[in-house]
């Protein structure tokens, strides 16, 4: 069972270092709504541990022996679906960051700021939001625009001008021959135009067009 409002959530720490994983401890145990349940000393006893006992949310240190953090991320992930997953790490690393993102992990945290950011990245990873220090913020953002630059984002996820403006449409409530007529397409355009939204977007109807053009600001809600 998931931790409920009124259980602390139940935390994992992997870390090879003893004297780390203790100073880790300390700065989780102290906060009412956190509590470390099992330590692990590599990836494979952190994967085993998860095994044996009732875990929220993984906190992995990344370079560890036998089975590195974000080695077991990633089996963690398939292993327990729900499971939440930081990286705790020394490692102030684009190429680590990204790794760690494309393992499944929700937040990535600085050792050297583990006292001022731990506790908020794992409230924020238990209510599903991403925590990531402003360095690494700063780095996706940069890599984003390198493939937009380069052309990677264009063909699969960016929506075109002409898509946005039927999503924009689609949102505001207007049928496909009103859209048509505002945009002088025909109606076989407008249909997919839709058709092309819904794909790109992985949505399914116009509910979900409306609320996805909502969070990116095209319509007022």
């Amino acid at each position: 069972m998931p931790a409920s409002p009124t259980t602390p959530i139940r935390i994992l720490l992997a870390d090879d270092h003893a004297l780390v994983r203790r100073g880790v401890r300390l700065i989780l145990d102290r906060e009412p709504d956190l509590r470390v349940v099992a330590e692990a000393g590599d990836g494979a006893e952190a994967v085993a541990a998860v095994r044996e006992h009732e875990v929220d949310l993984a906190v992995l240190d990344i370079a560890m022996p036998r089975m590195t953090g974000l080695q077991a991320a990633r089996e963690l992930s398939a292993l327990r679906p729900g499971l939440r997953v930081l990286m705790l790490t020394m490692h102030d690393n684009e190429q680590y960051l990204f790794q760690a993102l494309k393992a499944g992990a929700c937040g990535y945290v600085l050792k050297s700021v583990a006292d001022r950011d731990l506790v908020a990245a794992c409230r924020a990873a238990m209510r599903g939001e991403p925590f990531l220090y402003p360095g690494a913020v700063t780095a996706l953002i940069r890599s984003y625009l390198d493939r937009v630059r380069d052309g990677e984002e264009d063909a699969e996820h960016l929506l075109t001008p002409r898509e946005e403006e039927v999503l924009k449409l689609v949102a505001e409530g207007h049928s496909s021959k009103e859209i048509a007529e505002l945009l002088f397409i025909s109606v076989k355009t407008v249909h997919r135009h839709r058709a092309n939204l819904l794909q790109k977007l992985g949505l399914h109807d116009r509910l979900e067009l409306t609320r996805y053009a909502i969070r990116a600001g095209l319509v007022e809600p």
